[in-house]
């Protein structure tokens, strides 16, 4: 969540904030509302308990004409102080359940808008021609032998998969590199719990807005991870952390659930939008003062990888309507896919301030020694739909696809896959 203290210091930061994101700037009033009304509960609450106290003093010293007197006071101001915390309770929890959707305020320099409406930072490349006609990534791992559709329709439904020899390959292969990349640079590795607790779900943003992405099992009451960015946040939950000598930094590998509700018609071909995915995340906790800077590595880290599998790409600034419920800032880098003629996202990589921390209680000591709250980022170092940017950008007329060099020491020394 925010800062409490942005919402009264500066509440017109957090109605431009969400204007930005097509949001409802009116919870800014409601909010203020409730808040005032939850510090006067508290005060009379104290109030009340205070001259409670006193009185307590006072009765057994008190003369016996006057007890009778005094104690029905206390019995009185006893169901005050009842009534009183009553409301005290009800009044900071509607402020904290309103308070919890207020998204994470946005960079001043976010480009403001919709899905589209996102800023190109640079492109890296050109997008990648043929003498011949291209084939979907789909004809090609099929007749590869490295996917079976079907099959994993018949086992889990639509959208599920069999990756199948050199596919199996190509994505142990990809994460492997990743995991060999953050361990150079000094990334600790991880491999993450798929099922979480409610409580870090909620923590880390993600129930709110896009809840319906989620798979929850109700019996159990826990929840399948999108993203294993989830139980990392959740990682270091409750706890005070050392960042005087660096930051925190973690790369999280782990299979990968979302429900895609509302996305019917769109990339429904082959492995590009997917109900199951695997997935190497890069996750830091630092200083909030370090936080822009360790942005810029994340994604100057997901650009390493990018240049390994030898793809045209682009870096887009997100815009403010389509950034995370907990993103302050957002950058993508889409891969160009041929037989798409458009470029598709392989990695994002956000800065969720202390929003996420704030809210699962994550801190650090700061100069002074005092606990503060850290500041959370992540960032993707390598997913299955990779393999989609590499089998159709390095395809040759014959079927057979090119591995690129720095791969290939990761999928047994491969240096080009032919049909079977």
């Amino acid at each position: 969540m925010i800062d409490p203290r942005t919402l009264r210091d500066d509440p017109e930061a957090v109605r431009a904030s969400q204007r930005a994101r097509g949001e409802d700037e009116g919870v800014v009033d409601k909010l203020l509302s409730l808040d005032s009304r939850r510090r006067s509960s508290i005060a009379a609450a104290d109030k009340l308990r205070n001259e409670q106290k006193l009185l307590g003093k006072q009765i057994p010293k008190a003369p016996p004409e006057e007890k009778q007197q005094l104690l029905a006071t206390a019995k009185e101001l006893a169901a005050q102080v009842k009534a009183a915390e009553a409301e005290q309770n009800t009044s900071s929890e509607e402020f904290d359940q309103l308070f919890r959707t207020v998204a994470n305020l946005v960079h001043p320099d976010a480009p403001v808008g919709g899905e589209d409406d996102f800023t190109v930072v640079k492109h890296v490349g050109e997008p990648t021609k043929f003498d011949f006609t291209p084939r979907d990534h789909l004809d090609l791992l099929e007749a590869l032998g490295g996917v079976d559709m079907e099959r994993g329709a018949k086992v889990s439904g639509s959208r599920f998969y069999f990756l199948t020899g050199v596919g199996a390959q190509l994505q142990l292969g990809l994460l492997n590199m990743a995991i060999a990349q953050a361990l150079e640079n000094g990334f600790t590795p991880m491999i993450t719990p798929s099922l979480v607790r409610p409580e870090i779900m909620a923590g880390t943003g993600f129930l709110g807005q896009h809840s319906s992405e989620i798979y929850h099992l109700q019996d159990d009451d826990l929840y399948l991870v999108g993203t294993s960015e989830v139980p990392l946040a959740g990682f270091h939950a409750d706890e005070i952390l050392d960042l005087n000598d660096d930051a925190k930094r973690y790369a999280g590998w782990s299979s990968c659930y979302r429900r895609e509700a509302g996305s019917y018609g769109k990339d429904t071909r082959g492995i590009i939008r997917v109900h199951q995915f695997d997935k190497v995340e890069m996750f830091v906790y630092t200083k909030p003062e370090d936080a822009e800077a360790e942005h810029e590595r994340l994604l100057g880290w997901e650009e390493q990888m990018l240049a390994k599998i030898e793809v045209p790409y682009r870096v887009i600034d997100t815009a403010t309507g389509d950034l995370g419920t907990s993103a302050h800032r957002k950058f993508d880098c889409e891969a160009w896919i041929p037989t798409q003629d458009t470029y598709r996202e392989l990695t994002s990589t956000s800065n969720c301030t202390t929003f996420q921390a704030r809210r699962l209680s994550v801190r650090y000591r700061g100069e002074n020694g005092k606990p503060q709250i850290a500041a959370t980022l992540n960032g993707t170092l390598a997913t299955t739909r990779w393999i989609v940017a590499i089998i159709e950008n390095h395809q040759q007329e014959d079927g057979s696809v090119r591995v690129p060099a720095a791969l290939r020491p990761f999928v047994g020394g491969k240096e080009v896959l032919t049909p079977r």
